[in-house]
């Protein structure tokens, strides 16, 4: 029998070993949310970590399977990456047979000594992700972030933002008009891409920019972890507290909400009591 290349063994675990816990919800994901119609032509995001790096390859296995049209870009935005962190994530695209594009910017200068470094370098990499998208001709573009980080950023908007939301499974750019963010992977649990990774000994790039290395964390950082704390200790009494957020995003009972927002307009149980 002839003996599988990294690249092939990678790929077969994504539709044999983790075909539950990875391609399943992926595709469930995707088909939920509407995330992809014909035609569409995609830009995904590579940050480098393990969960964009999954994501482009899971974009890539859908296109090779599915008999919807349409075309994906791989786009790596460097922000200013320090030559050998760089280097891994073009090792990594070579590895992964990723025909990944690069494009330098220089958010992590910019946002050197600011108040809010991770917010701002947040906000300039989207702006640039969107523009270097559309220059690829592409109508939407695709982010890693997964079940985790949508249930994290529901309690976070709660205990500190003293507001019910959540993160979408996608989004009409207000400053880009005719451009879509997606999230492919708004289904796949963090152990789930972690276990992946692990099984297939990759190395990913972790938040590297010159901030979060000279501080333990970032401030949002910080609160993210301190919600990944309170999940954990909420799991020990109740395995499914984290399946319960999320599915709480998905029913929600205006009936008993004093006040919310819609559209940018503010409502209160007491317009129509």
């Amino acid at each position: 029998m002839r003996e599988l290349t990294r690249l092939q063994t990678v790929e077969r675990s994504i539709h044999k070993k983790y075909r539950k816990t990875l391609w399943n919800p992926f595709i469930a994901g995707v088909k939920r949310y509407r995330l992809i119609q014909e035609n569409d032509k995609i830009c995904v995001c590579i940050s480098g970590g393990k969960d964009s790096m999954l994501l482009a390859k899971l974009m890539q296995e859908l296109l090779r399977h599915t008999d919807v049209p349409f075309e994906l870009a791989f786009l790596v935005m460097d922000p200013g990456y320090a030559p050998e962190n760089r280097r891994l994530i073009l090792d990594n695209t070579v590895l992964l047979d990723i025909p990944a594009t690069f494009r330098d910017s220089d958010i992590f200068s910019s946002v050197e000594g600011s108040d809010s470094p991770c917010y701002l370098c947040a906000r300039m990499r989207r702006g640039y992700l969107y523009s270097f998208a559309r220059e690829l001709g592409c109508n939407k573009i695709a982010l890693g972030h997964h079940f985790n980080d949508v249930v994290e950023t529901v309690l976070m908007g709660m205990l500190y933002g003293a507001q019910v939301q959540t993160m979408m499974p996608k989004l009409r750019s207000a400053n880009f008009p005719g451009m879509e963010l997606i999230r492919p992977l708004y289904c796949v649990r963090e152990d789930d891409i972690l276990a992946w990774k692990n099984y297939n000994k990759l190395s990913f790039l972790q938040c590297a920019c010159s901030f979060t290395q000279n501080n333990a964390m970032g401030v949002g950082n910080s609160k993210r972890q301190e919600v990944k704390g309170l999940l954990k200790s909420l799991i020990k009494s109740n395995p499914n507290v984290e399946q319960h957020i999320f599915s709480s995003i998905h029913m929600v009972n205006l009936d008993t909400v004093i006040g919310y927002k819609y559209r940018g307009m503010e409502h209160s149980f007491l317009d129509d009591y």
